[in-house]
């Protein structure tokens, strides 16, 4: 029989969802079983927030504590769970170019897709928070070209991202990101604009590159639809938390009935039943399995 076809890279899926779905929705998942709820509904392409990682893994806020080991860990789980590409947050790289090299090669190893890098100082802050600081465009340039030396897989997506517009203003976010794309970036994730005006400036400025919106909840960038961003160029829109937001609000719900009311009766009707939770997880084909293991042999 001739062999079959070479699955796609994860950075080839990446970009084969781009083609399929404008703007393409990338939706948050803060870990594998996440994964598998935004696979089940129908999205094409999953993100892992640094904030997510720092939040919900270790209990820190996105000041930039959580490592490159730390990150991969959690890609890990999620790519042995789901085949959706998946883009990932990598700061500003955790170090010089010699560790942004690195950071490139351990989250291909790990099955990302892609990641993103960003123009903040080391001491980073979350891209929504103000005080901001900044690295000169030759240096952001510098892990950009870092990075793209380092990939082992040409499809493996290098963005990069801007944090100007809080600090510097629009002109020079767009100045940033054309030297960006000259040193080698794939596409551009332009953070915290606040109009559709200045996301149609922005993406005609660097066109034919993809441009990122993220449209994060309680942020500076209002909640745009699909069609605002469609028309406004954008070709690719994350939703980094909002899930993990919702279930965290669901959880303090349950605690603090539980703890009040002495019961989680009330709770139960807003709960994923057992049985939901097995079809997510294919739970009965691992009990056939071990049910099949478990038989008694025939005399």
């Amino acid at each position: 029989m001739p062999d079959s076809p070479e699955k796609p890279s994860p950075g080839n899926r990446l970009r084969a969802a781009l083609g399929a779905e404008s703007p393409l929705q990338v939706v948050g998942a803060i870990n594998a079983y996440s994964a598998l709820l935004a696979q089940r509904a129908g999205f094409r392409a999953i993100y892992l927030s640094g904030a997510g990682v720092a939040n919900a893994s270790f209990g820190l806020p996105d000041l930039g504590i959580t490592t490159l080991n730390d990150v991969c860990e959690d890609v890990r789980r999620i790519t042995a769970a789901v085949d959706l590409p998946l883009l990932v947050d990598a700061d500003t790289g955790w170090g010089g170019a010699f560790m942004v090299a690195r950071t490139i090669r351990e989250l291909s190893r790990a099955g990302a897709a892609g990641c993103h890098l960003e123009d903040q100082v080391q001491a980073k802050r979350c891209g929504h928070r103000p005080n901001k600081q900044l690295v000169d465009t030759a240096e952001m340039c510098d892990r950009i070209k870092s990075a793209v030396d380092a990939r082992r897989d040409e499809s493996f997506v290098v963005m990069a991202r801007t944090d100007a517009h809080a600090s510097e203003g629009l002109e020079s976010a767009i100045r940033r990101s054309q030297a960006y794309i000259a040193a080698g970036a794939d596409m551009i994730f332009a953070e915290a604009l606040g109009t559709l005006g200045e996301f149609q400036k922005f993406t005609a400025a660097i066109a034919p590159v993809p441009v990122l919106a993220n449209i994060t909840e309680f942020g500076k960038t209002p909640l745009f639809t699909l069609e605002e961003l469609r028309s406004a160029g954008v070709r690719l829109a994350l939703y980094p938390l909002g899930a993990f937001r919702m279930m965290s609000k669901a959880a303090e719900d349950f605690y603090g009935t539980l703890r009040s009311a002495g019961t989680q009766a009330s709770l139960e009707p807003r709960m994923q039943t057992r049985n939901e939770l097995y079809g997510v997880l294919d739970y009965h084909s691992y009990e056939r399995q071990l049910d099949a293991l478990n038989k008694p042999s025939t005399p």
